[in-house]
């Protein structure tokens, strides 16, 4: 029983492009994505991370391609993964068409620091000829000489008009299929740009605080920045930046995403921060089945609660549930089901979470098969 209700946070339009097979902008979900941070040159070990990222339930993965030889390994990743990868390119024009070649998904580029224009039309001839869309990424850390001279700091207006001089190149070659990131560390300074930016372009637009920092620190600013912009309907995919395990910015991206009512995929959990009336342990159960369910990514509403006093009217809203008794009592479907004790508590629990999963998926596939 899943009575997720809609967002009520009206989204800004933007023209939909197509990174691979993952629709970017209009009316499609937000995109959650992540960037490896194994050497591309090492195929086995950026293969295995992707398929990790992948099986957290990321949209879309960037691999960095500092150098031809990085492009040539980027080829044989491209044929042993099935999500769409986008390559992050700086400088030197050759590796962006040699990646065009090999398969790309998408090209992220800076057109101005690619150097003279003629290089610049070279790489749009050929993401244009392999419908292959371009990311202009604009940062706060790298900023246009003139610009931080102009500007005397890294400021919105600075990071707009630094992303206005990129779209221009593009605008002038007739090339529409981009998105754009504009990205700061400081929540103020990017939250800012987006809404600048939101206003003047068609295209969708990337969200990201670039180097939030480490898990904790980062999750909480990026939930700020991003939750600010996503509540005012900006943001077509998003990246959480953190100096962690990128598996953990998908998990931390979708949790963004589903506080939201954005996108629902995975389990939503709902627990009790626990206290002296609790009738089980609800963190060590919380810890347990969250590191058990990781692999789950059907979308599932369960509940956690220790005692009777929230635990009947959360556990009526959700799939399945469990208020703290003497013993414990479990809700399916929202309704009083069976009573379980603590010491089997945690393996009943992932097991009728495990059951109500596959009945679910079980009735989608019907209703695709009648439609």
């Amino acid at each position: 029983m899943n009575k997720q209700h809609e967002s009520p946070i009206k989204r800004r339009v933007s023209r939909k492009i197509w990174v691979g097979n993952v629709p970017v902008g209009g009316d499609a979900p937000i995109a959650v994505q992540s960037m490896t941070n194994t050497e591309t040159t090492d195929v086995a070990a950026t293969v295995a991370q992707i398929k990790a990222l992948e099986n957290a339930g990321a949209d879309i993965v960037r691999v960095s391609v500092p150098t031809m030889d990085a492009a040539e390994a980027f080829g044989k990743i491209r044929k042993l993964v099935n999500v769409p990868l986008i390559s992050d390119i700086h400088f030197d024009h050759k590796i962006a068409l040699r990646v065009a070649e090999l398969g790309v998904d998408c090209l992220r580029i800076n057109p101005g620091n690619i150097g003279r224009e003629d290089r610049v039309r070279e790489v749009i001839a050929a993401a244009r000829d392999k419908n292959i869309p371009i990311r202009i990424g604009v940062n706060a850390g790298s900023l246009e000489k003139d610009l931080q001279k102009k500007y005397g700091e890294p400021t919105p207006e600075a990071l707009v008009e630094s992303a206005m001089r990129h779209i221009d190149i593009l605008d002038r070659n007739n090339f529409l299929d981009f998105k754009l990131s504009l990205k700061a560390s400081d929540v103020f300074m990017t939250v800012a740009a987006y809404r600048q930016i939101a206003n003047q372009i068609e295209q969708p637009l990337h969200l990201g605080i670039t180097e939030a920092g480490g898990l904790r620190s980062g999750t909480v600013k990026s939930a700020i920045g991003l939750g600010l912009l996503l509540m005012d309907g900006i943001g077509d995919t998003l990246r959480v930046s953190l100096a962690a395990d990128p598996v953990e910015e998908i998990k931390v991206g979708f949790d963004i995403l589903r506080s939201l009512r954005l996108r629902n995929k995975g389990i939503n959990f709902i627990a009790c921060p626990s206290c002296s009336r609790q009738n089980f342990d609800v963190i060590g159960t919380m810890n347990e089945l969250e590191s058990r369910l990781e692999d789950i990514l059907t979308p599932l509403d369960v509940a956690v609660i220790g005692c009777v006093v929230n635990g009947p009217g959360e556990a009526k809203e959700v799939d399945v549930a469990v208020t703290g008794g003497s013993p414990n009592l479990i809700y399916l479907n929202g309704k009083p089901d069976h009573k379980i004790t603590n010491d089997k508590l945690v393996d009943h629990f992932e097991t009728l979470i495990r059951q109500q999963v596959a009945a679910k998926e079980a009735l989608d596939e019907t209703i695709i098969a009648k439609n």
